[in-house]
């Protein structure tokens, strides 16, 4: 019987901690996926995909210097063939619908199991488009243009950062400081800061409050 290659994938995350954990779990538990490279900025990601030139890039959406988004803008013009899998803490509509539109094959998020990102990175390898549950409807929605499809921009939610985003989106469903800060990667302290950032910015006082302006705008 023929031996069937393994996909060739691209790690871009900003923190070097993750993509660890990603490449070992890979490497450990399958053979159908091969890490080639990794890159944890932008333009780093830019030149190690060039280099490489794997078969699927799995992307961050948040990065300090530009976001999976501007990976994509950068890549695809020269490398149309590889294959860009979104891979986020993220579950927001909008970071959903702007990934896509700049030519993402799927999205999903962090929370996902290590055979479950095996199996869509085969999948988006072969042709097909993979969504986290939720998230396909975000899509289907935006593409639709119909009526009560899912906001693209949201003036309010515009004033926040992406990383001030990911802590609201947890605080909202009932994480507590610490835990948000080992699920993001960053210090009590930040979130902390983040937080106090959020609450002067949306005009807002307390935590129940933010938790029903989150839900408003589908962020939880």
């Amino acid at each position: 019987m023929t031996e069937v290659a393994a996909k060739t994938v691209f790690l871009v995350d900003d923190h070097a901690l993750f993509r660890a954990g990603v490449r070992t779990e890979l490497d450990s538990i399958t053979d159908e996926v091969r890490v080639v490279g990794e890159a944890g900025s932008v333009a780093d990601a830019v030149t190690g995909i060039v280099r490489t030139r794997p078969q699927v890039v799995l992307l961050d959406v948040h990065m300090p210097d530009g976001g999976g988004a501007e990976v994509l803008r950068r890549v695809r013009p020269e490398l149309p063939d590889v294959v860009f899998l979104a891979l986020s803490v993220s579950d927001a509509a909008e970071d959903v619908i702007a990934v896509i539109r700049a030519g993402a094959r799927g999205y999903v998020t962090k929370t996902i199991s290590s055979k479950e990102l095996v199996r869509a990175i085969t999948r988006v390898a072969d042709g097909d488009a993979v969504f986290s549950p939720r998230l396909a409807g975000f899509v289907l929605d935006a593409f639709a243009d119909r009526p009560g499809s899912a906001p693209i921009s949201d003036p309010e939610l515009d004033l926040l950062t992406p990383r001030e985003r990911d802590v609201l989106r947890l605080l909202a469903r009932g994480y507590a400081y610490k835990e948000i800060a080992s699920e993001l990667f960053i210090s009590v302290k930040t979130v902390e800061t983040h937080v106090s950032s959020v609450l002067r910015k949306t005009q807002l006082s307390n935590r129940y409050e933010l938790s029903r302006w989150a839900s408003d705008r589908r962020l939880v």
